[in-house]
């Protein structure tokens, strides 16, 4: 399937845009510091404003006080995930880490320690214990002392993947557990701008080096580099890196943007012939980007015509066992051209591959979900469907999971 010049170029005219479409496709990544087409959407930059704001936090207290379900079960199954323990123990830090390569022993480690940052900083936002937000900060601070590079084939990967839990803590404990009479042992100025330090030495400059290439890999790169690289924008009061952001998701000449990673016409998604897994890791990506800019008043959800929402039903229908249609992928680098029929398989622990669809779902379903039906009213039957059985009440590293417990609007 030739990803649709036509539907680009039509799309920039759709009235949502508001505005020219200035950007040239054939440009590719390397001139996107050159664009102006994002020029509307003006982050408001809230502060807490990376996923949640304060409303949004006072909404997820009450839902666990006043114990709604599905709110509150969420609740419980976080409670008990070990890497949201106050008491967790780290596995680093590490000067170098990497998914792969020379370095590659420090990525289950190193992973797992960014998860516990954000998991008991999610904590501390919900219960106010303070030996949760104490633990997410001790975790910063070695990190921040100690990490010096990226390395290995997936450094973008990793930066993408990892940077946004770094980002969000940070994000939520200046706001939320800045020093005061109220916590003495609070962060302070000085600690914020270490740990700030440490993301712009060791992660910009990965995400930077990723928009300044060649687009050379499947679009779940672009998606996650660009959700951390956002965070990071709102994080930092920079509105231009938050208009580059928006540039590179609705322009970018890349598999990783919402025009080219999801078609316009069926919702089959540029790796749907490659496993379901990297699928779901893709699509994972796109409301988390759309949702850190609609907490910063700009709405990328309902891009090209609610373009995710239509990614979503095509890859959850196929999941739960429907038929759905699939062409012939032309992508964007032109090495992911011959998948010729959508995959069944699902890559498992341990590189085992299963190929009965649907039987290994990650926590990435609600938070879209939420956003088209719980506020827009819009329909989502395949999903809706999904989540009547499939609760997300586990932890997956690479999102940020427990979607009916912390993003949930009703």
């Amino acid at each position: 399937m030739s990803l649709n010049y036509i539907h680009l170029f039509a799309a920039c005219a759709l009235s949502f845009l508001a505005m020219g479409c200035k950007a040239e496709f054939e440009n590719g990544v390397n001139d996107i510091d050159s664009w102006e087409t994002a020029g509307n959407y003006e982050p408001s930059l809230v502060h807490p404003g990376v996923l949640h704001t304060q409303a949004d936090i006072d909404h997820i207290r009450e839902s666990v006080e006043q114990k709604k379900e599905p709110a509150y079960s969420t609740f419980l199954a976080l409670e008990k995930e070990p890497k949201a323990q106050s008491d967790y123990e780290m596995g680093g830090p590490f000067e170098v880490i990497a998914r792969d390569g020379t370095y590659g022993s420090t990525k289950v480690r190193a992973e797992s320690d960014f998860d516990a940052v954000y998991l008991n900083s999610v904590m501390w936002m919900i219960t106010q214990e303070e030996a949760h937000a104490k633990k997410s900060l001790e975790i910063m601070l070695a990190y921040a002392g100690m990490l010096k590079d990226i390395d290995g084939n997936d450094t973008a990967l990793m930066a993408g993947l990892e940077g946004i839990k770094i980002v969000y803590a940070l994000e939520m404990l200046r706001y939320t557990y800045h020093q005061s009479d109220t916590y003495p042992n609070g962060i302070t100025d000085e600690q914020v701008e270490k740990i700030s330090t440490m993301l712009r030495n060791v992660f910009l400059p990965v995400w930077e080096e990723f928009y300044e290439a060649e687009p050379y890999t499947n679009g779940n790169w672009g998606l996650h580099t660009t959700k951390s690289y956002l965070a990071a924008a709102i994080l930092w009061d920079d509105k231009e890196m938050y208009q580059k952001c928006v540039n590179f998701y609705l322009y970018g000449n890349d598999n990783g943007t919402i025009a080219h990673y999801i078609d316009g016409e069926t919702g089959q998604c540029q790796e749907s012939g490659r496993d379901q897994q990297h699928t779901i890791l893709g699509i994972g990506a796109l409301p988390v980007i759309c949702e850190l800019a609609w907490k910063q008043g700009n709405d990328l959800y309902s891009a090209y015509d609610n373009r995710v929402l239509s990614g979503y039903e095509y890859t959850v229908k196929y999941n739960l066992g429907y038929d759905v249609p699939f062409t012939q992928w032309t992508d964007i680098t032109g090495k992911y051209c011959n998948w010729s029929e959508i995959s069944a398989e699902w890559k498992g622990k341990n590189n085992g591959v299963d190929t009965e669809r649907g039987k290994c779902w990650q926590p990435v379903f609600y938070m879209a979900y939420n956003h088209y039906v719980n506020r827009k009213s819009l329909s989502m039957p395949y999903t809706k469907e999904l989540l009547e059985t499939y609760k997300e009440l586990e932890y997956d590293g690479g999102h940020p999971s427990f979607g009916p417990l912390l993003f949930n609007d009703k």
